[in-house]
């Protein structure tokens, strides 16, 4: 055989090699991971559950959900362990990170007008919406100008039947 034959075969193994070698070493660093988590650090678990470990065993972790709660988790259930101002920032809304030399950016625009004051009222009259007033009669016509006028001679009144046209359907009796 050929060294062009057998190229495509000694690259997918090559392919395949490196893959399972990715594959153990991340493997290997959430083992080292799970095994390096202590009481007190704050975790995520593989459901998305925020908690602060509390007593780490051989197998399983016992987790603090919060007041009066804990939880008992196999290792494996743990999907990340946490720093403390990274847990602090999810879990409680805690940013330590914050300079005070940064500027703020306003919730309003009020900083767009270069004034802290709210904006005064405009001058403007009102925008009709088209709805009526109280005061005038509800049978009133109104004047609309994209709604065509209708001709009421030929509006056609639907066709009255006397029953013995109707057909009946499966599972209709005869008896009225």
């Amino acid at each position: 055989m050929s060294l062009v034959t057998l190229l495509p075969f000694i690259v997918l193994i090559g392919a395949m090699f490196l893959m399972t070698r990715s594959a153990k070493k991340k493997q290997q660093a959430a083992a080292q991971m799970r095994n390096d988590m202590q009481p007190g650090s704050g975790v995520r678990t593989i459901g998305g559950m925020y908690a602060t470990v509390k007593e780490v065993n051989e197998e399983t972790v016992l987790l603090d959900a919060g007041p009066g709660v804990d939880l008992l988790f196999a290792k494996n259930a743990i999907g990340a362990v946490l720093g403390d101002d990274e847990y602090n920032r999810i879990v409680h809304g805690i940013e330590h990170d914050l300079k005070s030399d940064e500027s703020v950016v306003p919730d309003d625009a009020s900083s767009l007008t270069g004034t802290d004051e709210p904006a005064a009222a405009s001058d403007d009259k009102p925008i009709e919406l088209g709805k009526k007033d109280a005061d005038e009669p509800a049978d009133a016509p109104v004047a609309d100008a994209h709604v065509a006028p209708v001709d009421e001679s030929a509006v056609a009144e639907p066709k009255k039947t006397d029953g013995a046209d109707l057909k009946k359907s499966d599972g209709e009796s005869d008896t009225k």
